[in-house]
């Protein structure tokens, strides 16, 4: 995390808190004494002229475009150098905020005591605002202060109380956790001294980066005599003071990556020694015992080693790695859940076509089932049919049976008089003749009139081949309309023409017809000569049944009257006339 990224979290909480209706928006004057506060604990020259154009007055009072964020960015923390005492940016900025937020008569901890968990808080709390702190890094606080107050990790303690946060949220603000720690929930059994010391440790190596504290020996340079003082290990020095108290310090080692650090044999009385050599000088020192000795050398090794790889203090890269590690798990987890909408959307769609194939299955088997009914009741009528028509057919049988033996007996009268009929048989005949010849001239009255009909059809031909033409010269070109105007006048003058000769057609064939009548009545007149004979055998003779002539078949009728021919010669005729029809238009 850079050095504006942490003045930011600072500053926004005195900001948040200037924001009494908390709508974002601060007056111009809190704003003055903010920025000027700023300026002088960070060592930046104040320009007040500056922040008056920012914001700009008018008649509703302090009125910005941009905010107080462009303004803090250009002329605060652009200027802002590593220079200044951070520990008195952050009491400036607590003191803006914790009247407003904290409720110190509910806490089991000083003023002191919260200010730093409130720096710790800003340490820990992600990049995003409002700030906050997650489950895993308030787990990593409590841990990192139980183990400094020397009591045992409870982990149920944290589990249910982790089922509670999550319940509401799965975050804290820095007041909740002030008030968490201050409430003593997880430091039971610990006093107030204790539980300050604790924080106390904690604040060092988060927020001062001291990676390592305790009395130890030092030999001097000039009068080489040995002195305890209070050692306190940074990632890039170690400090060393009269007490622990540090009001009074005594020197600086500072360190890089061509310091090392190498155990001595004892000496002068003093055990436990090693030696710190850096670019300028060398320290001579004694630790308390052998295993403070190894603390330190172990500390101090692993201080050089980061410099000389250029990474932060130990604390400072865990913390990045956990939050990488979040964000991954985060990318991870809205991966996940991309993936499961999508499983969710597949899984719907599935089962949506399950349901549409359910309900197809459904409806196909109630068609099958109807289908099925509708077969069995059809096959029960066929059934219930095929019955009738058998008991129909039986009794058919028997009334055939009878007829039979009842025709026999007539037959055998029949032919006891077939020889006194054989005289009316023969004048029958007579009339027959009569009959026939009739029909002849009935058939030659056809012909004419077929031939009437096919000249009639011929002449249809010819018109429409004349109207087709004629339809065609239409359709030319405007060029050529004058030509076949008179072309057109010549073919309708032979149109009508056509038409003349087709009504003395009609006329010929009104005479046809007139003769066809006269025929059929003189047809009409021999079937009724030789209905008279059959009605005459009939009453001599009931048991004779007359030979007649043969049925033609169906009669066509025609425009004008019974056809002339059959089906067959239709065709014929048909075809004939559709021959004649296509020849102009090949020719053509």
């Amino acid at each position: 995390m850079s050095l504006r990224d942490e003045l930011l979290k600072s500053i926004w909480h005195a900001f948040t808190a200037l924001d009494v209706d908390r709508s974002g928006k601060v007056s111009k004057s809190q704003l003055k004494v903010l920025s000027h506060n700023l300026c002088t604990v960070m060592k930046i020259p104040h320009d007040p002229v500056a922040l008056e154009e920012h914001f700009k007055d008018d008649d509703e009072g302090p009125v910005s475009n941009q905010g107080y964020m462009p303004y803090l960015n250009k002329f605060i923390l652009d200027k802002v150098t590593d220079n200044f005492d951070r520990q008195d940016f952050n009491k400036m900025c607590w003191t803006l905020c914790f009247r407003k937020n904290m409720d110190q008569s509910q806490l089991f901890i000083s003023n002191d005591d919260a200010f730093k968990i409130w720096c710790i808080f800003n340490f820990l709390s992600e990049d995003r605002y409002p700030l906050v702190i997650v489950t895993e890094e308030i787990e990593y606080f409590l841990r990192k202060l139980t183990e400094a107050m020397g009591g045992s990790w409870v982990e149920e303690r944290f589990e249910d109380y982790k089922l509670q946060l999550n319940s509401k949220q799965q975050s804290l603000s820095a007041w909740e956790l002030i008030s968490l720690v201050g409430s003593g929930h997880f430091s039971k059994g610990m006093d107030r001294q204790t539980l300050s010391m604790g924080i106390n440790e904690v604040y060092l190596e988060l927020i001062l980066d001291v990676l390592k504290q305790g009395y130890m020996m030092k030999k001097g340079h000039k009068r080489k005599n040995w002195t305890e003082r209070w050692f306190m290990l940074k990632p890039t020095s170690i400090s060393y003071y009269v007490g622990e108290d540090l009001a009074e310090q005594k020197g600086d080692i500072l360190l890089d990556g061509n310091c090392c650090v190498e155990p001595l044999q004892d000496k002068e009385g003093k055990k436990c020694l090693f030696l710190i050599k850096s670019t300028h000088k060398s320290f001579e020192i004694s630790a308390s015992d052998k295993k403070k000795k190894q603390e330190w050398i172990q500390a101090v090794q692993t201080c050089v080693s980061l410099l000389r790889q250029g990474r932060p203090a130990p604390h400072r890269e865990a913390r990045q790695k956990r939050r990488e590690l979040r964000l991954k798990h985060q990318a991870e987890q809205e991966e996940l859940e991309l993936r499961m909408r999508e499983l969710q959307t597949a899984n719907e769609a599935k089962q949506l076509e399950l349901e549409n194939m359910r309900k197809a299955l459904e409806e196909a088997a109630a068609n099958a089932a109807e289908e099925e009914r509708r077969r069995l009741q059809t096959q029960t009528e066929l059934q219930d049919r095929y019955r009738m028509d058998l008991e129909r057919e039986k009794m058919v049988r028997q009334q055939m049976e009878e007829q039979v033996a009842q025709k026999s007996t007539e037959l055998e009268q029949y032919l006891q008089r077939v020889r006194e009929l054989e005289d009316m048989y023969r004048q029958l005949e007579d009339a027959l003749e009569d009959e026939r010849r009739a029909r002849q001239d009935e058939e030659a009255v056809r012909r004419l009139q077929a031939r009437l009909l096919e000249e009639e059809a011929t002449k249809r031909a010819e018109l429409e081949q004349i109207h087709l033409r004629q339809q065609r010269a239409i359709s030319e070109t405007e060029a050529e309309k004058q030509e076949l105007e008179k072309e057109r006048l010549a073919k309708e003058s032979a149109l009508q023409a056509a038409m003349t000769q087709l009504e003395q057609l009609e006329q010929e064939r009104q005479g046809a017809l007139e003769q066809y009548q006269t025929v059929m009545k003189k047809l009409e007149d021999a079937t009724n000569n030789t209905k008279s004979w059959k009605h005459k055998v009939a009453e001599h003779e009931g048991l004779l049944r007359l030979i007649q002539p043969g049925s033609k078949g169906q009669k066509l009728i025609t425009n004008w009257g019974p056809a002339a021919f059959s089906d067959a010669e239709l065709s014929l005729r048909e075809k004939k006339w559709q021959e004649l029809k296509n020849q102009p238009t090949q020719a053509q």
